[in-house]
């Protein structure tokens, strides 16, 4: 068979857990290439918060934070319910820690702890109320040269009036109007403004924050290595011989190369959240990819290329959930994340009535909408339902407080095509949202009183320490809860959306892609949303999505290439 370029690892996509991979085999020696299939790197992991789960990490360690393998072992153990075999959770407790602190040492990688952002899940055994999360500090995307241009966007909702980026530390000290919190701010405006190079070429923030600085880094230290990385160049078809896969035949300006890949292929390119087919396929339905906030390149081809192979798949039906209010003219949904648990709204179904908490992890809310959905009580979309007071003291999808951005404000987009719903009464509000008015009455009603005793007693509303990270500490009793009283009264629609899909191809403790009978493929790896969650069915902490596909990619390298050549 005949190769027109020879490889030892061949990675298929360009997010975190690519680069990763692609570092940290080259530095063991491995002769490696990337492959992007769109005209931009950096994936779904560009577009992300940036941040990785990292138990036991080294950046806790050095604030003074405890953790242990074990106590993140029994934290997973709890909350996957015994659905991940503990060998591969404990794989990804033993290798995470040390992939941070290896990219941290040898690769550039500049991350701070998030000391106050709690496990989703902190008061499961062996949860902790901050610190195993960690997210990117800024980085100047000056380093990169004319590659930034190449580099995906970040996510509007990241940006601040859709320009300066911001770390999602500073985003909540600046929401919770922490002391200092106007310095803050007014830094980050002159630091954008003052960018006059930045300001001459474009409207984009060239301080990175998030996870366009975490793909920035990751970039910086491919070029660095001169690691290649082909954008339009989408993996046609694995090739196999003799039993194993052997490369790939990719597309590249416009002709089909065979390349050949010595060690294995691994594939890192995001999950089917853009394909609509795949979706109504596999997802609860009602679904659309219209709902989802990733990656509009991530259509399922590489899943589809390991089934062709008699890959297994596995956590098809799953996904990475989150409710997402979507935006007339934006390409991209918008994930509700800080809005959701901030006290004075509520989300309700078809008839009114309220189902969920709504402070509940992001995760969970797009669980409870289709556990709850049915023909008689639709609540695939559902509502959430603010007052005045909401409306003038929080920002809500595209929406500033009002106090910054009064509703005469507003783009005539946001108006004129019905996205925000406005009306003096609920039962007007009810009528423009075509939900049942009584229902809606008696759960606003429900509500102002579980407010005023500060108590939630459906729901739980307020009573975890992640509830309370985003809720607003100046409410008292209960942070999460105010009264929804004062007109006008507005709503929003709000869909089962994700930040993408969380099954994919079936892998074991190595990464390698198993088939029904649980063999693995010879020479095929599959990390991240191309592969079946390890952590299965749960979202450990933010960075529940990227550690793993960092950590596992560590693995691989380390495995394939045992005596480090660099």
């Amino acid at each position: 068979m005949t190769w027109d370029q020879t490889v030892d690892l061949l990675i298929v996509g360009s997010g975190a857990g690519a680069m990763g991979t692609a570092i940290c085999a080259h530095d063991r020696g491995a002769k490696t290439l990337l492959i992007e299939k769109t005209a931009l790197y950096g994936g779904s992991s560009a577009m992300s918060g940036g941040s990785l789960w990292i138990p036991n990490n080294h950046l806790m360690a050095a604030a003074g934070v405890r953790d242990t393998p074990q106590e993140a072992l029994t934290y997973l153990q709890a909350i996957t319910q015994g659905a991940v075999p503990e060998t591969k959770l404990r794989a990804y407790v033993d290798t995470a820690p040390v992939m941070l602190k290896y990219l941290s040492d040898r690769a550039g990688l500049r991350m701070q702890s998030m000391l106050t952002y709690t496990d989703y899940y902190p008061e499961a055994p062996g949860g902790k109320p901050g610190g195993r999360s960690v997210e990117p500090e800024h980085f100047d995307a000056r380093l990169l040269g004319d590659e930034f241009d190449r580099q995906r966007e970040p996510a509007v909702q990241e940006l601040v009036v859709g320009r300066m980026s911001m770390t999602a530390t500073e985003a909540h000290h600046i929401l919770a109007r922490h002391p200092g919190w106007g310095k803050l701010m007014g830094g980050i405006m002159l630091r954008y403004w003052l960018d006059v190079g930045g300001r001459i070429k474009s409207k984009r923030d060239r301080s990175l924050s998030l996870g366009n600085a975490l793909i920035g880094m990751l970039r910086r230290a491919l070029l660095e290595r001169n690691i290649p990385l082909w954008l339009e160049s989408p993996a046609r078809e694995l090739v196999v011989e003799d039993g194993h896969v052997a490369g790939a035949v990719v597309q590249r300006d416009g002709r089909p190369l065979r390349i050949a890949a010595t060690k294995g292929v691994v594939l890192a390119a995001g999950g089917f959240e853009s394909n609509d087919e795949m979706r109504k396929q596999y997802l609860p339905n009602p679904t659309k990819a219209e709902w989802t906030t990733a990656n509009p390149g991530n259509t399922g081809d590489i899943i589809r290329m390991g089934q062709a192979l008699g890959a297994a798949v596995d956590l098809m039906d799953d996904a990475w959930w989150g409710p997402t209010t979507v935006v007339p003219g934006e390409e991209r949904a918008r994930m509700l994340v800080i809005e959701k648990g901030l006290p004075g709204s509520l989300f309700v179904n078809k008839r009114g009535k309220r189902f969920l908490n709504e402070a509940a992890p992001y995760n969970d809310i797009c669980k409870r909408m289709y556990e709850n959905h049915t023909p008689e009580s639709p609540c695939v979309p559902c509502y959430m339902i603010f007052d005045a007071t909401f409306r003038k003291k929080y920002p809500c999808g595209p929406l500033l407080p009002a106090a910054q951005q009064p509703d005469w404000a507003l783009p005539k987009k946001l108006k004129e095509n019905g996205y925000l719903k406005k009306a003096d009464t609920l039962e007007g509000l009810a009528a423009q949202l075509g939900i049942d008015a009584a229902g809606l009455q008696q759960s606003v009603a429900t509500m102002n009183e579980y407010a005023r005793n500060g108590r939630d007693p459906e729901f739980h509303r307020g009573e975890s320490l992640f509830d309370k990270y985003y809720g607003d500490e100046k409410v008292k009793p209960n942070p999460c809860l105010a009264p929804i009283e004062k007109a006008p009264y507005y709503g929003i629609v709000v869909y089962a959306g994700d930040l993408g899909t969380k099954g994919g191809l079936r892998t074991d403790v190595h990464a390698r892609v198993l088939t029904d009978s649980g063999e693995p493929i010879a020479g095929l790896y599959a990390i991240g949303n191309s592969s079946a969650s390890v952590m299965g069915r749960t979202y450990p902490g933010a960075g529940g999505t990227m550690g793993p596909a960092m950590a596992f990619g560590y693995l691989i390298a380390q495995e394939l290439f045992p005596s480090a050549g660099r």
